[in-house]
């Protein structure tokens, strides 16, 4: 905002109420809003109109749509060589939506790289309530019957809203990536959105577009907030992924 300050919301606001998307500040880029509620309505609101909560523990809620936008689209997904050779020998399975709480806690847990973590009790209580409504969703990999890495996220439309994800075993986390960046190619999914820049998702292949192109694009691919429910029959062998 020009002013630098941001709108505050209270619980009792309607829910799909936020200010324009424009109007968010520069420094800290995308910062839009503070308050609100993290209840289904006001999420899946914040969603279709490229708005997520970001927030740290004792930190009010607060609500972000940075510009440019971080996103994969179709055909951009990078398969290292060493990628490939992994997963031409991996016994490992995709299998989605069977342990979304533990992929979800999986993210939340401490990593060396950061202090802390934005997935507070509230977060991972409100995405559970959107996994239980058929809106959240988890790609999860398993390796000799243990959940060894996956990512979970919002579908909405033929949009995919990434939150978080992680690996506890080399390229686990890359590999359920892989899943949904074959769903752009086939045209189940139009747009995966990956929220935050970060050097590990450029390598990867995600790109950043401006914020109006980022919004525009959503809103036409979210359709009437229908549920994302066209998954890949699982569980799929790994090793099979190549081949897709």
């Amino acid at each position: 905002m020009n002013d630098n300050r941001v709108s505050w919301l209270s619980p009792d606001d309607p829910k799909e109420m936020f200010p324009p998307v424009s109007t968010a500040l520069r420094e800290p880029n995308g910062l839009l809003a503070a308050g609100g509620d993290l209840s289904p309505e006001r999420l899946l609101s914040a969603y279709r109109q490229g708005i997520f909560p970001w927030y740290d523990e004792g930190q009010p809620l607060l609500w972000w749509s940075p510009d440019p936008r971080c996103v994969l689209q179709s055909g951009d997904y990078h398969v290292s060589r060493r990628l490939r050779r992994e997963l031409r020998k991996s016994p490992a399975e995709v299998r989605i939506n069977t342990a979304f709480r533990d992929v979800i806690s999986a993210c939340a847990a401490p990593r060396r790289s950061q202090q802390g973590t934005w997935i507070t009790a509230d977060m991972m209580s409100a995405y559970e309530h959107l996994h239980a409504l058929g809106w959240a969703h988890s790609i999860e990999i398993w390796q000799d019957g243990q959940l060894s890495g996956g990512l979970y996220g919002l579908g909405i439309g033929r949009v995919f809203f990434g939150e978080s994800m992680f690996s506890l075993t080399p390229n686990a986390s890359k590999t359920a990536l892989l899943v949904l960046s074959q769903m752009l190619e086939t045209g189940r999914l139009k747009l995966l959105d990956c929220q935050m820049v970060s050097q590990h998702l450029l390598s990867l292949g995600a790109s950043e577009i401006p914020r109006a192109d980022f919004v525009t694009r959503v809103k036409s691919a979210c359709g009437r907030c229908e549920k994302l429910t066209d998954w890949p029959d699982t569980p799929i062998i790994c090793s099979g992924l190549l081949s897709k």
